[in-house]
């Protein structure tokens, strides 16, 4: 091996693991004692490198108290990294650390409840009839701007709990048009690791679909894009069809079909994909060529 070829290697190994200790021999004549009870695990540094290493994992990335009187107010959000968001709100004893420590238990068990999909303009809310007090909601984040009304019927500490940090969404609670601060909040460790190489590709468009064109291109995408995506669903208004047509997708499979009239509702056309290496302007201009 080259001496060049070891230095590629040895940053490779520092890669994976910045803090191992690099040992060049040959034949494998090393001292057996720096191989062996070399302290691989060494809580000090597990903290340095992730100090949230010793919490325990949540379904939830953050959790903040909010003292609310009786009323409405609206949580208000920007795109972000995912096209959908888990939030729950459950009643809190006070606006205090240990107020959030008992909203967070609640939490946990609403957070393994059924979730409640949520449109854009719906509103969310305490469930006081449940036995854990909340409910939990999939905030659908697909177009903007991205606006949910809270209404909260009796005045108290809430917590407010998120599955993605509000940060990561510019995520605000306010009243009357005024930001909200929490008495307390936490950033969370999560039970999942985000890829920064999955994203996802909402797209909202007006109008009427051919369904030749249509089938042509979503044949297309499954074909040459399918391994990367991790999921797809929407809802398509076909030409000539009173009916909604609805369809998801995992990878290469694809389930789709006739749903209930439009009726009164407005006909538009609204999907997600949420995959690896997609391209959010030519899966737009590759749809809006299905229109008839």
């Amino acid at each position: 091996v080259q001496p060049g070829e070891l230095d590629k290697l040895e940053q490779r190994i520092k890669s994976v693991n910045a803090a191992a200790t690099v040992h060049r021999t040959e034949n494998a004549a090393v001292p057996v004692e720096t191989v062996l009870e070399v302290g691989g695990f060494n809580l000090d540094r597990a903290m340095e490198i992730d100090p949230q290493f010793l919490e325990p994992e949540y379904p939830f990335e953050w959790g903040g108290i909010y003292q609310l009187e009786a009323g409405s107010y609206e949580l208000t959000l920007e795109e972000g990294p995912d096209p959908a968001m888990q939030a729950a709100l459950v009643p809190a004893p006070a606006g205090t650390a240990e107020g959030l420590e008992v909203a967070q238990e609640l939490a946990v068990r609403v957070f393994a409840e059924e979730e409640k999909p949520l449109d854009n303009g719906e509103t969310m809310r305490p469930d006081n009839t449940s036995a854990s007090a909340g409910r939990l909601y999939r905030l659908n984040l697909w177009e903007t701007p991205l606006r949910f009304t809270v209404q909260i019927d009796t005045p108290g500490a809430y917590g407010l709990f998120t599955e993605h940090h509000p940060e990561e969404f510019n995520a605000v609670l306010t009243k009357d048009g005024a930001p909200l601060q929490p008495a307390v909040m936490h950033a969370y460790k999560p039970d999942h690791e985000h890829d920064e190489e999955v994203s996802s590709v909402g797209i909202t468009l007006s109008g009427d679909l051919d369904p030749t064109r249509l089938n042509a291109w979503l044949g297309r995408v499954l074909r040459e894009q399918g391994t990367d995506i991790f999921r797809m669903k929407g809802v398509l208004s076909i030409k000539d069809d009173p009916r909604r047509f609805v369809f998801q997708g995992v990878h290469m499979l694809f389930d789709g079909r006739p749903d209930r009239p439009w009726g009164k509702e407005p006909r538009t056309n609204k999907l997600i994909f949420i995959g690896r290496n997609l391209d959010r302007d030519a899966l737009t201009e590759d749809f809006r060529d299905c229109l008839a």
